[in-house]
């Protein structure tokens, strides 16, 4: 062996030992939501840290020699904020710098364990708590496997499964449902998976171009190749989430939802590894059952993703637009309501609007979409709102621009994106409530406006995609039914609270009993986007994957019989208490 193995050797064996010494100290910062170990006669009983099953040093340093190296051992961002984590010193510039970029994505997405939902770190190792507080491992994954291959999916899929520990996968950590993290689970670590080819695909379904990615590829990497190729893929707004993971595996918003459809929409086949270990193709022809539950029915769920194929569409202009304005008086929601009445006429000819509601009576919407339309279109589209605004005498910005293509609209209007610390929850709203057969149509916005003005008036942060993914797939998949006939989905929830989870746990309440009620209410054909929602969401199963339910349940049994694919809200949990 050489120095250079020697040294990394020693350093592993070093990281092992230091993360053992404080595995005691696990169970005081256990994530209310998380399930802990008992007894072995539950099913979602895993080996945790401090139990006689638990790994010992050895075998650690086995799986670590068995995945060529790749095993880390967790070492929080923030321990050089604190005293006392093992081979960590208290380091001020270094704390300050871990501070101003904590709500970056990269600073999080770069490392194999850190959650950007900081309700799910739980306070463990935090950098704006005092330097005497706790930094234990707690919450995060004590070690994960920094994967670039199937062999390795399979070689941590079956140590998990040997073991009984839970098994998370992760990507970037942009999860605001708790999938890819967890206190004692062993972490895949798919983000240095990038690799990214343009092809030309055939199948019965679709013949034409297409995007290869590997698991670990953003939506920033996966629309920078289709660019250089004169195409564009669908992407959601925040350009560092994983393509491949829980954004697409859970349906996917985009801005080109009302051209194109949801992201689950375009897949045209996975490479997946299942429980058993299995390297599979699921397309709409081949494991047709799997392709179908891994369009939508939840990341992290029936298998691991190895890479994903997506159709690539021809670029084309797009117009864009931003409206601001700001009103103290009731007038504010009178034209909050006619923006809403405005919407469904945009989404019939292929646009997607992005808005906020917010404290203080200013609406925002810092976004909009049209794809193969010019800025006189979008001006004309949006006259209804205009025309409002004008006639109660408010003053607003309201600019539009024409792009000759769509990721320079995206890039242009789309500014980089900070972590929303958000207790939070989420509807999606069907078409129903803004029908203009409907002969009570200016009531039911009405509701739908009053349950808004509820949120904001209690201190709550609204903000809305408008758009349609009514087109049916060429090869359907098992994204909510409710998707088909939406018009709106609403992204709501109260600020986190960075020094007391006591209070996010009761605002998580204050959530869905009080804000989200309103919203059920008027919506009952409505449901939640698995992916952006409340975490104690009452009847998840349905809310969350409406009749699909029942048929992704059976997939999850067949697939993963052992339950060795574990996540809060995912099928297959009971339910979301303990």
């Amino acid at each position: 062996m050489d120095e250079s193995k020697k040294g990394r050797l020693r350093r592993f064996q070093v990281q092992v030992a230091a993360w053992t010494s404080i595995a005691v100290l696990m169970g005081a910062v256990w994530i209310s939501i998380s399930p802990p170990a008992t007894t072995s006669a539950s099913p979602q009983c895993r080996c945790f840290p401090g139990d006689k099953c638990w790994p010992d040093a050895a075998e650690w340093a086995s799986l670590n020699n068995s995945v060529d190296g790749r095993l880390i051992a967790t070492v929080p961002v923030a321990a050089v904020c604190h005293d006392g984590f093992p081979g960590v010193e208290y380091d001020a510039e270094k704390c300050a710098e871990a501070r101003a970029n904590w709500l970056r994505p990269e600073l999080h997405y770069q490392t194999m364990h850190s959650p950007m939902a900081p309700f799910f770190a739980n306070m463990s190792c935090d950098p704006f708590t005092p330097r005497d507080a706790q930094c234990v491992i707690g919450a995060y994954v004590p070690f994960a496997v920094n994967a670039f291959t199937s062999a390795h999916y399979k070689t941590t899929i079956s140590f998990a499964t040997k073991h009984n520990i839970r098994l998370v996968i992760r990507n970037t950590g942009h999860d605001y449902m708790g999938k890819s993290t967890g206190a004692g689970a062993l972490a895949l670590w798919t983000h240095n998976i990038k690799h990214r080819k343009v092809i030309d695909y055939q199948s019965k379904a679709y013949t034409g171009k297409a995007l290869r990615v590997g698991a670990g590829v953003q939506a920033f990497e996966a629309q920078n190749t289709a660019n250089a190729a004169g195409l564009v893929v669908v992407e959601g707004r925040c350009p560092t989430v994983g393509f491949a993971g829980g954004y697409t595996q859970g349906g996917g918003t985009s801005p080109l939802g009302s051209k194109f459809g949801l992201a689950a929409d375009q897949v045209l086949e996975w490479e997946v590894v299942t429980a058993r270990g299995d390297l599979l193709t699921a397309t709409p022809d081949e494991n047709a059952d799997l392709y179908w539950a891994l369009a939508g029915g939840g990341g992290g769920t029936y298998g691991v993703v190895l890479s994903m194929t997506v159709k690539a569409h021809k670029n084309f202009p797009t117009a864009g637009a931003t409206l601001t304005f700001v009103e103290p008086t009731d007038k504010y929601w009178d034209i909050v309501q006619a923006f809403l009445l405005n919407t469904p006429a945009v989404l019939k000819e292929g646009g997607t609007l992005y808005w906020m509601v917010m404290p203080g009576n200013t609406f925002y919407m810092p976004q909009s979409y049209l794809p193969d339309g010019m800025a006189t279109d979008l001006e004309a589209l949006l006259l209804p709102t205009i025309d409002a605004l004008d006639q109660a005498g408010i003053e607003y910005t309201f600019k539009t621009a024409d792009y000759p293509n769509f990721q320079d609209v995206l890039k242009t209007t789309n500014a980089e994106h900070d972590i929303v610390e958000i207790n939070l929850g989420g509807r999606i709203i069907p078409s129903s409530l803004f029908n203009n057969n409907n002969n009570n149509n200016n009531n039911t916005v009405a509701s739908l406006t009053g349950a808004i003005r509820n949120i904001v008036d209690n201190g709550g942060l609204v903000a809305g995609v408008s758009m349609a993914p009514s087109r049916t797939p060429e090869s359907p998949n098992s994204a909510h039914p409710a998707w088909r006939s939406s018009s709106l989905f609403v992204f709501l929830g109260s600020p986190h609270d960075r020094k007391n989870m006591t209070a996010n746990i009761v605002m998580q309440n204050v959530v869905t009993e009080e804000f989200m009620a309103p919203l059920e209410r008027i919506t009952p054909e409505g449901g939640a986007y698995l992916n952006e929602a409340a975490l104690n969401q009452a009847d998840f199963q349905h809310a969350f994957y409406g009749s699909n339910y029942p048929k992704l349940l059976s997939i999850k049994k067949k697939n993963d019989p052992d339950g060795i694919f574990w996540g809060p809200t995912a099928v297959g949990r009971l339910r979301l208490d303990p």
